[in-house]
């Protein structure tokens, strides 16, 4: 039996952990909660890791809060401890050390993994993958004497990382396999005009190319494409995450390419477990079916979401508005909304030269807006986005929704 006032456990050191316990004690919750971590380190953003080369970790500045915000809300840090297994009926979770610590409600937090390079010499030195703070100086040390760098993977974090390189003054050249970059996140229209940018700034892109393996005297020195060889002295790749949802399965509840959730965040096995963050798939008013996003502003919404709950406000169904952005050199791109299933895409220049949207609409209905250096213009579409009259087509014909805003009116406010 779980013992009376057990708390709550936060599984996950990220994000999407931090909100939880944050969102718990900011809602007035007064039962213990303790903080599990994989990672040695205090909570922290990931963002910042992608954005220039770190070769210190105490010079990325990525802490989300020092370590006394945690003591003074009284708030237990398990850093370094692994929670290795759950036993749903007794309430509690076993850990790395040999605990078996006890809760009322337990939230998985686990976030998501880096995909491996599946080819031969991806185990060489010199070829690295970036997802915790480690990983980030590790790579931050090897841009100071890398000379051609080969970014395998032409997402976001590869991206970013190629336009880091590339001011180290080091040669870059991403390598996709789709046939262009973001294949899942951009749309073609807009995608078109990233790529040149990347391009006009030195990052040679080759995109409908495989990796067929890396090669090299104990290191990586050639990287082995469809399209040819390309010398390296270091090989970053991004190549898509895996969720962290082991742990959940391991304890019998219901994954599929994520913990699966309801609405409100709870496992649809145990109402007594949550899932948040990259590692959770769950039910979305703008999706067609369950989506599993991997994003700060969702880590975030979702955590904060579950420890309102959990500290006893009336349950509210997460249907927070996704939103994303990504630094990549001197270009920012931002997106609201899903694009799922658009049958239209309408790109727009914006009011500076280096500026450009792209609206998204199904059934004539504006359901994302993708942006290039236009911050207001994004902005403009969340604010659009999140309210229930859809802004149409015709509502966006020789105008902006920046323009829209500002006049507070769409096609259903004006009928």
């Amino acid at each position: 039996m779980t013992p009376p006032g057990a708390g709550v456990v936060v599984v996950g050191g990220g994000q999407a952990g931090h909100s939880v316990v944050a969102s718990l004690r900011g809602s007035g919750y007064d039962g213990p909660v303790i903080l599990f971590a994989d990672e040695p380190h205090l909570p922290y953003r990931r963002p910042p890791l992608s954005k220039q080369a770190h070769t210190e970790p105490d010079a990325v500045g990525a802490e989300l809060v020092p370590e006394s915000y945690y003591r003074e809300r009284d708030v237990e840090l398990r850093l370094g401890e692994r929670v290795t297994a759950l036993d749903t009926v007794a309430r509690a979770a076993a850990t790395s050390t040999g605990a078996r610590v006890p809760y009322d409600h337990l939230v998985l937090a686990t976030g998501a993994r880096n995909r491996r390079l599946p080819v031969p010499g991806a185990e060489l030195a010199g070829v690295h993958a970036l997802r915790s703070l480690d990983d980030a100086v590790t790579i931050g040390r090897a841009l100071t004497t890398a000379r051609d760098v080969v970014v395998v993977g032409g997402g976001f974090i590869g991206l970013e990382l190629a336009h880091v390189a590339l001011a180290q003054g080091a040669r870059v050249t991403v390598v996709e396999m789709a046939d262009r970059l973001l294949g899942r996140a951009l749309s073609p229209q807009l995608e078109r005009h990233l790529r040149e940018r990347h391009e006009r700034a030195g990052v040679r892109v080759l995109t409908g190319t495989a990796v067929r393996a890396v090669a090299g005297d104990g290191r990586a020195q050639r990287v082995v494409t469809s399209a040819g060889v390309l010398p390296t002295d270091l090989v970053v790749y991004g190549i898509g995450a895996v969720p962290n949802d082991e742990l959940a399965r391991g304890a019998g509840l219901a994954v599929d390419d994520g913990v699966l959730v309801d609405e409100w965040l709870r496992s649809v096995t145990d109402p007594r477990i949550s899932a948040v963050g990259d590692c959770a798939r769950h039910p979305h008013p703008r999706a067609d079916g369950l989506v599993r996003l991997e994003s700060v502003q969702n880590a975030t919404d979702q955590g904060t979401s579950v420890g309102r709950r959990i500290a006893g406000a009336p349950p509210a169904p997460y249907r927070s508005l996704p939103w994303f952005w990504s630094d990549q050199g001197a270009v920012r791109l931002q997106i609201a909304g899903l694009r799922t299933d658009t049958d239209e895409v309408r790109v727009v220049p914006g009011d500076a030269a280096d500026r450009l949207a792209a609206y998204a609409f199904r059934d004539d209905r504006l359901v994302a807006v993708e942006t290039l250096n236009w911050p207001a213009e994004h902005l403009a579409a969340r604010r659009l986005l999140d309210r229930p009259a859809p802004v149409r087509a015709a509502d966006l014909e020789g105008s902006t929704l920046g323009a829209l805003a500002r006049a507070g009116r769409t096609a259903e406010a004006r009928a």
